[in-house]
């Protein structure tokens, strides 16, 4: 018996199937993956040195007692939420947009204030800021 002679196809490869499993590894991935984000505050610290650096008349200043209370313009602000402060700030600020902002914080307050400090003021569009420091003292620490 002669069986007919059948002619040799191609198999046909569906790729449907693999692009899902590809898209669904990309997802995987990007769903899992920790991207690092660089602070978005740049700040200017000013160097503790033998002159003192000219006081500036007009300039937001931040003060930050060793329990993490602010006060802006002599006033205390009423708690310490962000939100809070910068309400104080732009009351503070009235008109004017483009103050500089110096943060004199204790020696003690906690790292979270002076952060936030920070924070609200870059929030506000405020970019010049400093750190306020002390002058060392003769022998030095």
């Amino acid at each position: 018996m002669k069986l007919p002679q059948s002619k040799m196809e191609d198999p046909d490869v569906n790729l449907t199937p693999l692009i899902d499993v590809v898209f669904i590894l990309l997802i995987f991935f990007m769903v899992s993956t920790t991207f690092q984000r660089e602070s978005q505050i740049k700040i200017e610290l000013p160097e503790a040195s033998s002159e003192p650096m000219e006081e500036q008349k007009d300039v937001l200043e931040i003060l930050v007692d060793p329990e993490g209370h602010y006060f802006i313009g002599g006033q205390q602000v009423v708690n310490t939420e962000l939100a809070t402060l910068k309400k104080a700030i732009l009351k503070f600020l009235g008109k004017r947009s483009e103050l500089p902002v110096v943060i004199r914080a204790d020696r003690n307050t906690p790292y979270e204030a002076v952060v936030r400090a920070m924070d609200a003021t870059a929030q506000l569009g405020l970019v010049h800021m400093s750190l306020a420091t002390n002058q060392p003292e003769s022998g030095g620490e």
